[in-house]
């Protein structure tokens, strides 16, 4: 099942990474937050946006 995990990285800012169900990262916070709350908003932001329109 596709899911979010949610982690500290090694200079203890909060991150986050979107997981297939194979297991391989889809996408990441590709930032650090300092605010665990900022890094639940990153997520769902990424929530909203599913339905955002693709552009070439």
């Amino acid at each position: 099942m596709n899911h979010y995990k949610l982690y500290r990285d090694a200079s203890n800012y909060w991150r986050w990474r979107f997981v297939s169900a194979n297991g391989r990262t889809i996408a990441d916070s590709a930032e650090g937050y300092s605010n665990k709350s900022d890094a639940l908003n990153g997520i769902a932001i990424m929530k909203a946006s599913y339905s955002a329109p693709v552009y070439e």
